[in-house]
């Protein structure tokens, strides 16, 4: 196993004492309490970051009130704005190796693809959004008031920012969701506390020190790492945050929704999801079967919106299958660090353990496997399994699994295609495999999710918004909509 020499930079980043940035510093928690992240691809520790709580979070979200209503933040123009995104990105696109090799470190993905996906799409998305600074606008109306009312008037519509935000993100993607979610944040003018993923802090720190050095005023961007129980918790109950968004499982999720609408807080949610693929008779199989392969295995299936559920037409399901089994069984598990691999570490031995309960009920109610199917070590390992002979009301086709592992089902025409994708609690992507771009179309209404691709899966881009149906989230993330969600109307009425 060879391994790609880490950039000077990250071993500097490596060998400092992380710290959490609230406000202009760089500070421990209160408690002086740590936790210990540590690399998939070897269990081994990497180092301890601080470990916040409630008096951490609270120091985050008074800086960031105070950056809001009263700095030289809250008097920035929209140029200015645009202006500091656009820094950002630059300083992020000249350190992309750097932040690839630490998502590769702390989350086991490829360094490789994560400069190639993770941080471009972050630099993509913030050059989008910085766009966006300077387009945000209302509108006039002339209003229809009774004749009693008496007089003339004047009404407008005033689009302002939301205020505080308060973004939790998840383990699998953590530099680009945190990207996600401060691009319109601050495009918007409002400021932000970022709780990274327990396992994941690295990337959002390293976040910090570029938007340091961008110019934003202390405030505006605040870190708090810690656990979901102590800092997560705290910042979602928390009464000065104006909006909260929240990317991770669906079962968190509800309970984020839940608390925020104590305080009557904003809450976007982009959550879980069973994704199915949908291969037709007519479909170019060869390219098919290399995408639904994809689909699955790419992140090691830590993907939100992953191809889980294969359903192809019967007469080719054995060779669709098979070919995908071919693929499966000739993948090279390894570090992210070693360009060779094709399937990395799962986050943790928790997830590697939950995975691999997954194939063992499998086994256990008469499922085939037909590849893979088990777990390696050292590291969180699970090898790119496929899946059949398995029941539609099965745990294994119904729940999220989040690994490298596709349960496949043969169908025998297009209705009983969309019955199947649509008969599972999720609804966050599906994609459809087909040269017929008739029935491609006349498919696409009834898929009841909030993305559906054709000849691709979870082909992402800034301008077009993601997120999902049912119990896959509620908002969307990107795009024109994802200004939405960060921003209140205001109606002004004026009596001339």
């Amino acid at each position: 196993m060879e391994h790609v020499p880490l950039h000077s930079k990250t071993i500097e980043f490596l060998s400092k004492r992380p710290q959490m940035l609230i406000g202009a510093g760089w500070i421990d928690a209160a408690s002086g309490a740590t936790m210990v992240v540590r690399n998939p691809a070897t269990g081994e520790r990497l180092l301890d970051v601080p470990s916040a709580d409630h008096v951490d979070v609270d120091r985050a979200v008074q800086a960031a009130r105070r950056a809001f209503d009263d700095s030289a933040w809250s008097r920035t123009r929209p140029r200015e704005r645009q202006n500091l995104l656009w820094r950002l990105a630059d300083l992020i696109e000249r350190d992309a190796q750097v932040i690839a090799e630490l998502e590769c470190l702390n989350n086991g993905k490829s360094a490789q693809m994560a400069r190639l996906v993770d941080v471009q799409l972050s630099v993509d998305s913030l050059r989008y959004m910085a766009g966006w600074a300077t387009k945000l606008s209302g509108t006039t109306v002339d209003p229809s008031l009774p004749l009693m009312a008496g007089g003339e008037f004047h009404a407008f519509i005033r689009r302002e920012a939301v205020g505080v935000v308060g973004a939790i993100v998840a383990w699998n993607f953590p530099f680009m969701l945190a990207c996600w979610k401060l691009g319109p944040a601050l495009a918007t003018g409002c400021s932000l506390v970022l709780k990274p993923a327990d396992e994941t802090p690295l990337s959002a720190l390293k976040l910090a020190e570029l938007v340091l050095e961008a110019g934003y005023p202390a405030g505006v961007f605040n870190v708090v790492t810690g656990t979901g129980l102590q800092a997560g918790a705290a910042l979602t109950r928390h009464p000065g945050v104006d909006k909260l968004t929240f990317t991770g499982s669906t079962e968190v999720g509800k309970q984020v929704g839940k608390v925020a609408m104590d305080n009557m807080t904003r809450v976007t949610l982009e959550l879980g999801g069973k994704s199915p693929t949908i291969v037709l008779a007519d479909a170019d199989l060869q390219e098919a079967t290399a995408g639904a392969a994809n689909a699955i295995f790419f992140n090691q299936g830590q993907v939100c919106c992953a191809g889980s559920r294969l359903y192809v037409q019967r007469k080719h399901f054995d060779r669709v299958v098979g070919g995908i089994v071919d693929i499966a069984n000739g993948m090279r598990l390894g570090s992210g660090l070693d360009p060779s691999a094709d399937i990395g570490p799962l986050i943790s031995a928790k997830q590697q353990d939950r995975v691999y309960n997954y194939i063992e009920t499998g086994r256990e109610l008469g499922a085939t496997i037909a590849c893979g199917g088990e777990k390696q070590g050292p590291g969180y390992f699970v090898q790119p399994t496929v899946i059949v002979d398995v029941d539609q009301k099965h745990r294994l086709v119904q729940e999220e699994i989040f690994g490298p592992v596709l349960v496949a089902m043969p169908f025998d025409d297009i209705d009983e295609a969309v019955r199947l994708a649509n008969d599972n609690p999720y609804g966050l992507g599906a994609s459809i495999w087909s040269n017929d771009m008739s029935a491609v179309h006349r498919m696409i209404p009834r898929i009841k999710s909030g993305s559906v691709w054709v000849n691709c899966h979870t082909a992402l881009d800034p301008v077009l918004p993601f997120g999902g149906y049912k119990l896959s989230g509620v908002g969307r993330e990107m795009g024109a909509a994802a200004i939405d969600h960060y921003t209140e109307l205001k109606t002004v009425m004026i009596k001339l």
